[in-house]
């Protein structure tokens, strides 16, 4: 991988092309984000009924009653035609979370300070399993690492994982310092291949951006987690499967049905996510639709998906069918942020990834400033 950064033109692009590529993976698959319900076999079919194979935009309106009993009530506007701005969503919640933890906090942040800015800035009700869990304990008092062990199950799933990209964004060319962010980020939550995850997702963003081919970017995100662990053995063997020749499908399904944890789990949703990386080859458009059509976690494995894709393709050159619908905003559960522009988003993080470390606790700008 080369070690070059990107032009400061090229890096705002690319960074840009990163919001909107996580927000729209997040829209694609939102309203099938059920594992057990969608299957990747129960997915296509739900798309070959609506004459959508192969899959190029966002997901159709249901043909099937029977489907529409069973999509995510949000559907109706993430759907093609309805769509205007993007959903909220957890996965982008966090995503403006961790970019107002930089700006705030800087670069040296501690886990604790990730902490203070759930519970000032995240509605309890708007975090889940693991998130859910450490925000209870946080509210009780325990300190990290208690906060991710102390009556938490959930404790290798996904939610630290989703946590990860503004990381790897901010550390464009530097996977082993975004992964080190990563880090100090999920050990609120997590442990284990959970905490690997987001390692994994802030590396692999970071390579992204000066890596010679998505395979050569994931290789290097493979160098930041323990070799021995199930999640790096997991994103191997897809790799491996790939080279081997196998089609899409069966890569898909031989590596998930090999990776134990259920449908959040951090090891068989990095299965999917990885072979929707290297079977799209680059296609932004063919990444989103195999990651989706993989199944498991879809909104947060199109959000990775959309994010790494994004990086690479740049926001200028990334099909208007799927960026014209976000009309450049986000709607979002963190306080101070609901309405802010994608773009000024972009901008806040290209900053950050030009040096700044943000301007500190005392003089942080307000979110405010984010919607002019």
């Amino acid at each position: 991988m080369s070690s070059e950064h990107p032009a400061p033109t090229d890096l705002a692009d690319r960074i840009h092309g990163g919001w909107l590529g996580r927000i729209a993976g997040n829209m694609l698959g939102k309203p099938i984000e059920q594992g057990e319900v969608w299957t990747r076999t129960r997915i296509d079919r739900y798309l070959g009924g609506c004459g959508a194979l192969p899959l190029t935009d966002y997901l159709p309106e249901p043909a099937d009653p029977a489907d529409t009993a069973v999509l995510r009530p949000e559907w109706r506007s993430c759907v093609r035609g309805r769509i205007h701005g993007s959903c909220r969503d957890d996965d982008v919640d966090y995503t403006v979370l961790g970019l107002h933890l930089l700006e705030s906090r800087g670069f040296g942040f501690s886990t604790e300070d990730v902490g203070e800015l759930w519970l000032l800035r995240l509605p309890y009700l708007q975090t889940f399993t693991a998130e859910r869990a450490a925000y209870r304990n946080l509210a009780n008092g325990l300190r990290p690492p208690l906060t991710a062990t102390y009556d938490n199950p959930y404790q290798e799933w996904i939610g630290a994982l989703i946590r990860a990209d503004v990381f790897g964004w901010a550390c464009p060319g530097d996977p082993g310092r975004a992964a080190g962010l990563a880090r100090r980020d999920a050990v609120l939550s997590h442990t284990g291949n959970g905490v690997y995850g987001a390692m994994f997702a802030a590396a692999l963003i970071a390579a992204a951006f000066t890596a010679p081919t998505v395979r050569a970017a994931l290789q290097s995100a493979l160098g930041v987690i323990p070799a021995s662990s199930r999640l790096a053995r997991t994103v191997r063997r897809v790799m491996s499967l790939h080279e081997a020749g196998l089609d899409w499908a069966d890569t898909v399904d031989t590596a998930t049905g090999e990776s134990a944890g259920g449908w959040i789990h951090t090891v068989p949703n990095a299965a999917v996510l990885t072979a929707g990386l290297l079977y799209g080859d680059d296609d932004f458009t063919r990444t989103l639709a195999l990651t989706v059509r993989g199944g498991l976690d879809t909104d947060s494995n199109g959000a990775t998906a959309g994010s790494v894709a994004g990086v690479r393709t740049g926001a200028a050159a990334l099909p208007g069918h799927w960026k014209d619908p976000l009309e450049d905003t986000v709607r979002s559960a963190v306080f101070g942020f609901d309405g802010v522009r994608i773009s000024a988003l972009a901008e806040r993080t290209v900053r950050l990834a030009q040096g700044g470390s943000g301007p500190g606790p005392a003089g942080y700008p307000s979110p405010h400033d984010l919607h002019r």
